[in-house]
């Protein structure tokens, strides 16, 4: 994998204790960068989700990758938190280059199966606070240490490229609204030089998608007999190097407002998951 490198830059993953963000902090800091990693998990207390990742392990796997991990307990939906994560980077490093809101804690609220006219309300707006209003907190509260210095990278995390129905209406309305904000940041940033965009992965292999098939990502082939679709799976440090590819592209801003997928980035930039496969879940869905 060839990705250029971000000595000098710093970052701040929103919801970096597990998945996809701890993937792409540890791609970040594999390309030296400093990450500040957030999220709501730590050893000293778990989040509802109730789950073993923390930010602090995070933080560990950026700096023995090469770069500088510091975590910070926040809860995104909290302003007052939120202003002051932000201060922490301002006073410790004085500058924001790369800020990737991937937030989601959803995974709990999701009704899968239920029709829309039998939904829980309550769940439906707690995902959307959780899933996309806390995307918006993190951005009007730390765009303007971005804007100091031209060239930032606001990323979008997200699920699908939102042409077609997710299933659920609750998770399609949250997803596809993550999508809308990237081009609605993407818009204002524009003439400040900082690019806003948004990226999908495939089918993610989490650490809680590994436990629901009950594999390690030692053995995790052996889902595959329960769901041939995870077969064609990317573990997270896959659109992790997406996004550190896009942070060390001099011309990223021609993407401002787009929609992009791990698979046609790990084409176009070269790289590989980590076991030097280059899984591209729409011609795996396609049939190709």
């Amino acid at each position: 994998m060839t990705t250029a490198k971000l000595q000098g830059r710093v970052a701040l993953v929103a919801g970096a204790t597990r998945g996809a963000g701890r993937g792409i902090a540890v791609e970040l800091g594999t390309a030296g960068a400093v990450v500040y990693v957030s999220g709501r998990s730590t050893r000293a207390s778990r989040s509802d989700l109730d789950r073993p990742e923390t930010i602090e392990e995070t933080a560990e796997l950026v700096t023995a990758a090469g770069g500088q991990g510091i975590p910070v307990r926040c809860d995104h939906e909290d302003e007052e938190q939120v202003q002051a994560l932000v201060g922490r980077v301002e006073a410790g490093h004085g500058r924001l280059d790369v800020l990737v809101n991937d937030v989601w804690g959803g995974d709990p609220l999701s009704e899968w199966g239920t029709p829309f006219w039998e939904m829980d309300l309550g769940k439906a707006r707690a995902m959307w606070v959780r899933a996309v209003f806390t995307h918006m907190v993190t951005s009007r509260y730390t765009v303007p240490l971005m804007l100091r210095t031209r060239g930032g990278l606001l990323v979008e995390i997200t699920d699908g490229v939102g042409r077609e129905y997710r299933g659920n209406l609750a998770y399609d309305l949250a997803k596809t609204a993550v999508n809308r904000l990237a081009l609605a940041q993407a818009e204002e940033l524009r003439e400040h030089g900082i690019t806003a965009l948004a990226v999908t992965p495939g089918f993610l292999r989490s650490e809680a998608m590994l436990d629901i098939f009950g594999v390690t990502e030692q053995n995790w082939r052996d889902g595959g007999r329960r769901d041939p679709h995870f077969l064609a799976s990317e573990t997270p440090r896959y659109v992790g190097r997406a996004v550190a590819a896009l942070a060390g592209d001099p011309a990223v801003a021609k993407r401002a407002g787009q929609v992009l997928t791990s698979w046609d980035l790990a084409e176009e930039y070269g790289f590989t998951d980590l076991d030097g496969r280059q899984p591209h879940w729409d011609r795996h869905m396609r049939g190709e």
